[in-house]
């Protein structure tokens, strides 16, 4: 999910669509849409079909997804809390603590 939060938050106020996610986070369609569909029931994400003709296009119509405002302070605690979980482990040295 920190892959797509963190897609989202390059520019908190674009609509994006799965494929160009997929592409910002290397996820698959199999990963990527169960966490879309998760942060649309926890209200961080709204979607909408977009409105055109796919025959004139030449595309079918693509599902366009946009962080809510709750969504970007929500995904940036997250991401925060995920960074500073990470700073510690790595110690005071900047590697990784070994067992």
């Amino acid at each position: 999910m920190t892959k797509v939060l963190a897609a989202f938050l390059a520019d908190p106020t674009a609509e994006r669509y799965g494929l160009d996610l997929m592409n910002d986070t290397g996820l698959p369609s199999g990963t990527l849409y169960p966490i879309l569909l998760r942060l649309q029931r926890a209200e961080w994400v709204t979607a909408h079909w977009e409105d055109i003709d796919p025959e004139v296009v030449g595309r079918p119509a693509r599902r366009y997804y946009t962080l809510t405002p709750d969504g970007v302070s929500a995904a940036r605690v997250e991401l925060a809390a995920l960074y500073q979980h990470l700073s510690k482990a790595e110690g005071a040295t900047g590697k990784p603590r070994t067992a």
